[in-house]
């Protein structure tokens, strides 16, 4: 009978290796997506949940123990005390923090950059999904967001957007596309109010265009306010105002012929208290349009100092840089070349082509045949119909009526993708490849997405 030979002294390093084994291939696995070791001691992690009075933060190290949490207020002896905070209690390098936020702008973000620390930014939808690691009742609390966001940024590198300071041209061309933006459509809201005002009393004005809220348009009113007024003026006073404003599509005979129709009845008073509200309107509308001028004018001036900078820029060829590119590409005009350059900025250094396109999908493009009628290249023009669908993506776009009415047909959708063609493969071949990707041979060529790296950097 054999004996049962019990292995009580049986080495533990069969176990113990596989153990080992594991963990080198945890730790490959992080440094092979971007991540950093947990074990290197010399990273510090921030969650910072940002408010609009009070910034909860939550400082912790590479093995995700807890430093230290505190609030600090709005206000710039608050972010300078926040900072003082970080580095006091961490005692390392601004380089060797990194915060994670869920802003990718903002006073905080920039009071952050701007001491140095290595700042991350994450959808606050995809925070959600890791804030059920910690409560899955779904429970929410500023300290515990802040404990999410650092947590998060130490174990998921890669779901993290690393934040680069912005040249500060970049950050003017930006906050003048958006005001542009908002300029736009505080302009059709009154223009609105106008086409409102004269429905009531005036139709016939009306008759004369769409866009209600031209210079033109408001001078003529104000020239003509009323039925009883277009009676009296004269054909010579119109002809003066509409080549003043170099109208040529309508003359002074019919614009009088249009407003001598026989006007509504109306109850005593409607008049002049409808005129009395369209010349506040007006005098709104005046200041809109001015602004509107003033802005666009800024926004060239940006675009051509920035691509002045790039083309001055040292180590760089006399081949076209990312602004003579964008703005040689069909249908690209003033406002969608300033939301090119500032919205998407950071793609185009990184010439990151996926993320560049990313937001594109969402409204109709010239590129698809089945659509292609129903656009129209309008001045100023719509962001789905001018940004060339293989790169530019299609910003919500605000088109007035009377644009899409005073406009030409897109072209067919063979011509329009044949010249964009050619413009996107001359930007292609000006464009250097990022780091160690190969250089793709046409725009179209997406290249895979490389890792966040929180260490040090390659590139």
């Amino acid at each position: 009978m054999p004996r049962r030979v019990a292995a009580v002294k049986a080495p533990w390093g069969v176990c113990a290796l596989e153990r080992q084994y594991r963990e080198r291939s945890a730790s490959r696995r992080l440094r092979q997506h971007g991540g950093c070791m947990m074990e290197d001691e010399r990273n510090w992690f921030v969650g910072v949940d940002w408010a609009s009075e009070t910034h909860h933060v939550r400082v912790s190290d590479a093995r995700g123990r807890k430093l230290g949490a505190r609030a600090f207020a709005h206000s710039g002896e608050g972010l300078a005390a926040m900072a003082a905070w970080i580095l006091e209690l961490t005692g390392a390098a601004p380089e060797a923090v990194f915060v994670a936020i869920e802003v990718p702008h903002g006073p905080v973000v920039e009071s952050l950059m701007e001491r140095g620390f290595r700042v991350h930014a994450i959808n606050p939808k995809q925070l959600d999904r890791f804030r059920d690691r910690f409560s899955p009742a779904g429970a929410k609390d500023d300290s515990r967001d802040a404990e999410v966001l650092g947590d998060a940024l130490r174990t998921d590198p890669r779901c993290f957007r690393a934040l680069q300071p912005l040249d500060a041209v970049v950050v003017e061309l930006r906050e003048g596309s958006r005001m542009a933006e908002d300029l736009k459509q505080e302009r059709n809201r009154l223009g609105n109010r106008v086409r409102e005002l004269l429905w009531r009393f005036y139709p016939q004005m009306l008759a004369l265009t769409d866009d209600v809220a031209a210079p033109w348009f408001l001078d003529l009113w104000r020239l003509i306010p009323t039925p009883e007024k277009a009676a009296r003026v004269r054909e010579a006073t119109v002809d003066r105002l509409l080549k003043r404003h170099r109208i040529r599509r309508l003359s002074a005979a019919d614009v009088l012929e249009r407003l001598r129709t026989p006007a509504i009845p109306l109850a005593p008073g409607t008049v002049s208290a409808a005129t009395a509200h369209l010349e506040a309107v007006a005098k709104r509308l005046d200041l809109v349009n001015r602004q509107m001028l003033a802005v666009d004018e800024r926004l060239d001036s940006l675009t051509e100092s920035l691509a002045g900078a790039q083309e001055g820029a040292e180590g760089q060829g006399p081949e076209p840089r990312d602004v003579t590119i964008l703005r040689s590409l069909p249908g690209v005009g003033r406002i969608v070349l300033a939301t090119l350059v500032a919205e998407a900025f950071e793609a185009l250094q990184r010439r990151d082509i996926k993320r560049f396109a990313v937001c594109r999908a969402s409204l109709p493009s010239p590129s698809d045949p089945a659509r292609a009628a129903s656009c129209s290249c309008a001045k100023p023009p719509t962001f789905a119909c001018a940004t060339p669908s293989t790169i530019g993506p299609a910003w919500p776009c605000s088109a007035t009526r009377e644009a899409k009415r005073n406009t030409r047909p897109c072209a067919p959708a063979a011509t329009v993708m044949a010249a964009r063609s050619d413009r996107l493969r001359i930007a292609s071949s000006a464009w250097p490849a990022p780091c160690s990707w190969p250089r793709p041979s046409s725009i179209r060529t997406l290249p895979a997405k490389e890792p966040q790296n929180l260490g040090n950097s390659t590139c």
